[in-house]
C-alpha cells in the first residue's frame, strides 16, 4: 500500500474508535460486558459464542445500541478492520439496510478508499442476492448455529421478474447519481482542508450536495437490485 492508502485506513480506524468511545459515554458499559460474558457461555458453534469469541480476540466489546452490528460481522465473515467495516456497509446497503448511519459510513469509507470501489461494488451485489438480515438481533439468533444461519443467508434465491425498461432507466440514473455525487465530493474535498474560510464555505455546500446525490443513487440502486418475489394471481 502507498502512503495515502495507509493514511486513509488509519483515518477510518481512528474515526470508528472515536465514534464508539463517544457512544459509550452515554451507557453503563458493565451491562454490555456482562452480556458478552453470557454470550461466551453459549455452546460452541452458536452465533452468540462466535460473536463473544470475536470480540474477546480483538479486545472489543458490544457497542451500545449497535449490538446487531457485531452479529453481521461474524455471520457474514467480515473482519474487524477499517476496510472490512466499509465492505460490510456496502453489503448491507445491497441487503436493504438503507439507514442514514449506514449510508454515511459507506460514503465516508468509499471516499477515502477509491482503490477498493470494485470490491465494494462486488459486496453490494452480494448483499442484493443474500437473505435480508437488517432486522436480525443477537437476542433472536444467539442460540442458533452460525453455519446453519450462514447457509440460509447465502443460499437465498427468490424467484424474480425480468427487469422492465423503466427499471433499467432508473438503474442508469442511479449509477449516474452515485458517480456524479462522488465526483463532486472528491473535487471539493481538498478545499475543505484549506486555511481560507472562503474555500471551506464554498466547498462545504457542494460537498454536502454531492453526498445527498450519491446517497439518493445508492438508495435507488438498492431498491432496484433487491430481488422481488414473483406473485401469481389466482381466481375461481
Amino acid at each position: 500500500m502507498n502512503f495515502f492508502q495507509i493514511l486513509a485506513r488509519n483515518i477510518i480506524r481512528k474515526s470508528f474508535h472515536l465514534s464508539v468511545w463517544t457512544i459509550e459515554q452515554f451507557y453503563d458499559i458493565a451491562v454490555f460486558e456482562e452480556k458478552t460474558r453470557e454470550l461466551n457461555n453459549l455452546p460452541e458453534g452458536t452465533l452468540g459464542k462466535d460473536i463473544a469469541a470475536c470480540l474477546i480476540r480483538h479486545n472489543l466489546r458490544l457497542v451500545p445500541g449497535y449490538e446487531s452490528h457485531d452479529l453481521k460481522h461474524v455471520l457474514l465473515g467480515f473482519q474487524m478492520t477499517p476496510v472490512h467495516e466499509i465492505r460490510l456497509q456496502a453489503f448491507m446497503l445491497g441487503n436493504g439496510n438503507r439507514t442514514i448511519p449506514s449510508l454515511l459510513i459507506f460514503l465516508f469509507g468509499a471516499l477515502l478508499l477509491p482503490d477498493l470501489w470494485r470490491t465494494f461494488y462486488h459486496d453490494f451485489k452480494n448483499g442484493t442476492q443474500a437473505k435480508p438480515i437488517s432486522t436480525w438481533t443477537i437476542e433472536d439468533y444467539a442460540h442458533c448455529q452460525t453455519s446453519t444461519l450462514r447457509e440460509a443467508v447465502f443460499s437465498y434465491a427468490p424467484k424474480t421478474h425480468p427487469m422492465p425498461v423503466t427499471s433499467w432507466i432508473t438503474k442508469f440514473g442511479a449509477y449516474m447519481a452515485i458517480f456524479l455525487g462522488t465526483a463532486g465530493m472528491l473535487f471539493c474535498l481538498p478545499f475543505l482542508f484549506s486555511s481560507s474560510i472562503e474555500d471551506i464555505v464554498g466547498a462545504g455546500f457542494p460537498f454536502v450536495g454531492g453526498t445527498i446525490i450519491a446517497s439518493a443513487g445508492l438508495i435507488a440502486l438498492s431498491n432496484i437490485s433487491k430481488p422481488q418475489p414473483a406473485f401469481t394471481l389466482s381466481g375461481k
